[in-house]
């Protein structure tokens, strides 16, 4: 009989069938294919019965994307209720053939909310993609990724049926770290590759930083001291101890994401023209670092600075868009 509903303690039983193991064993956020050991064959048979026990059309369960029980839940729900799944992706201005496309990935602690505005300084012909992070927003209710290459894979999937068209990759402060990592993903699966790569305010991996700290272990009132020391942080969200309670796990899991992952020690240049952008002030991050990104492509175009600081784009949106655009 078909269902119209579906618990998530139901699905997890029936992926810990597939894979013999207990349910407790599948946890809500454990990515498929890095903490369950999913391979392609698993998740076929997963999909299958899914599809075949509530009712979900053949082949939209392989098809979706899904990493982890969380999202395959709020998936499945969508298509019994007919609502929309959650996505990571947000287009303030769609266009049906555009002549190019830019995803913008947003900083630790923030939101797509970040480039509010930007998609009117574009050609009309291109399209704007902002990328979200779970946990905030319409994602509010999936688990937050603490975790570089689970949530390069998470954009990974929501971008790749939109790769048919040039496109490039700008990210600040954390999200340069994505963007880049997503590019090197991209060479690794022989895919297309990003016309123009953009990262600000955030230093080339590799090598050693000195004096480089660890912002997701420390204390709270040292967090928050470190956040005001950026000068960037809105003080109501510092100040205000009932809001700083709702945004705090979203900055330690953003920013475990930075400081536990490892760059390679021989990273292949990447074979996509690269440029470095920061604000002037920045205190959080150094010229030498930036210029250390040179490195790390085949064809760097440079360092370009403005005033300000961490945050300095919020001043020079014309500036950026145009930087952008020309480069693309």
């Amino acid at each position: 009989m078909i269902t119209t509903s579906v618990t998530i303690e139901e699905l997890r039983a029936l992926i810990a069938g597939v894979l013999e193991t207990e349910p407790e064993e599948v946890a809500d956020d454990a990515y498929f294919a890095h903490e369950l050991d999913i391979d392609s064959l698993l998740m076929l048979e997963i999909s299958t019965r899914v599809e075949s026990a509530f009712g979900v059309p053949d082949n939209a369960v392989a098809a979706s994307g899904v990493t982890t029980l969380a999202e395959l839940h709020a998936f499945v729900t969508s298509k019994l209720t007919g609502e929309t799944a959650p996505s990571p992706l947000i287009r303030p201005r769609p266009v049906s053939e555009p002549a190019a496309r830019v995803f913008l990935f947003h900083h630790a602690g923030g939101s797509h909310l970040l480039y509010r505005g930007w998609a009117e300084l574009f050609p009309q012909d291109w399209e704007l993609c902002l990328l979200e992070a779970p946990g905030r927003g319409s994602l509010q209710a999936l688990p937050l990724i603490d975790d570089c290459e689970q949530l390069v894979e998470y954009f990974h999937a929501a971008i790749a049926p939109l790769l048919d068209r040039p496109f490039g990759f700008f990210g600040h402060s954390m999200g340069a770290l994505i963007g880049y990592q997503l590019t090197h993903r991209l060479l690794r699966e022989r895919e297309a590759l990003p016309a123009w790569l953009g990262v600000s305010a955030y230093g080339a991996p590799g090598g050693n930083v000195s004096g480089s700290s660890s912002p997701h272990l420390m204390a709270d009132d040292e967090l928050r001291a470190w956040l005001r020391s950026g000068g960037d942080s809105p003080p109501q969200l510092l100040d205000n101890d009932d809001i700083w309670k709702k945004f705090a796990p979203v900055f330690r899991a953003d920013f475990k994401l930075v400081d536990t992952w490892t760059a390679p020690r021989s990273p292949e240049p990447l074979p996509v023209p690269l440029t470095a952008f920061a604000g002037r002030s920045d205190t959080l991050i150094g010229k030498d670092r930036l210029l250390a990104w040179q490195a790390l492509t085949t064809d760097f175009r440079g360092l370009e600075r403005y005033d300000g600081g961490h945050f300095y784009l919020m001043d020079h949106q014309q500036q950026l868009t145009a930087a952008i655009t020309a480069a693309m």
